[in-house]
């Protein structure tokens, strides 16, 4: 596991895409906390949720920073470095 991350480059947004799961609004379902893809604005479920949509886009874009879309979170996540961060 690194102690920083080195993908800070791929941070260009901060706006979502949706308010909500992208894959389960498509399919009419709810979901479990919110994560925003900071590289391309996806916002997916956290892995508690049934289908992991958060991790699945990272897995299949290979954007690997997420931050939480929960009220009153404040962090961030590199999927890749394995490693939790505030960003500004």
């Amino acid at each position: 596991m690194a102690s920083r991350c080195a993908h800070l480059d791929l941070v260009l947004t901060d706006t979502p895409n949706r308010a909500g799961c992208e894959e389960y609004l498509a399919m009419g379902d709810g979901w479990v906390h919110l994560r925003l893809c900071r590289t391309c604005g996806h916002v997916g479920c956290r892995d508690s949720s049934r289908n992991k949509h958060a991790t699945k886009h990272f897995r299949s874009s290979h954007h690997p920073i997420v931050t939480s879309l929960e009220p009153g979170e404040i962090w961030t996540w590199c999927y890749a470095d394995e490693v939790a961060m505030e960003l500004d």
